[in-house]
């Protein structure tokens, strides 16, 4: 992805899980139910964002999501996660009212994005959002190439 710079676009959907079971945790056979209460021990998944900003892709246009229970911390965690691993895009979202609305925040600017007559998904709006930032993206970046190069 990295010879597209800037026309390379990654849309960071989903996470399976902040969590998994480690290979060498896993029982071997199947845990037998006369063995008592079962405790299970998580480990969290690996963050490869940042890698993905600074090694693989960094001049692509990135964007990721942040999916809260909490809408009174949602856009504060989305705000942390544009920071931290540097994207362009994160897009903010309620469990209970995901496919309904979503807040797209940028660096400087929070939209609200809803399911209306016209979109009947929400993702059919924020997609076209999403490809207009990239746009504005590609021509922000070719006119800075433009100006280091003469």
């Amino acid at each position: 992805m990295e010879c597209l710079r800037p026309l390379g676009m990654f849309y960071l959907a989903a996470a399976v899980s902040d969590f998994y079971v480690p290979w060498e945790s896993m029982a071997e056979h199947k845990i037998q139910s006369a063995g008592g209460p079962l405790d299970m021990r998580l480990a969290p998944v690996p963050k490869m964002l940042s890698l993905l900003r600074k090694e693989w892709a960094p001049t692509a246009f990135c964007i990721s999501f942040k999916l809260e229970t909490d809408a009174d911390i949602l856009l504060k965690k989305a705000d942390s996660a544009l920071r931290k691993y540097q994207m362009h895009v994160v897009v903010a979202n309620e469990l209970l009212t995901r496919k309904e609305e979503v807040v797209v925040v940028t660096d400087n600017e929070k939209i609200k994005v809803c399911r209306d007559e016209q979109y009947s998904e929400v993702e059919e709006k924020l997609i076209d959002l999403l490809v207009e930032r990239h746009s504005q993206y590609i021509v922000l970046s070719n006119e800075a190439l433009a100006n280091t190069k003469s």
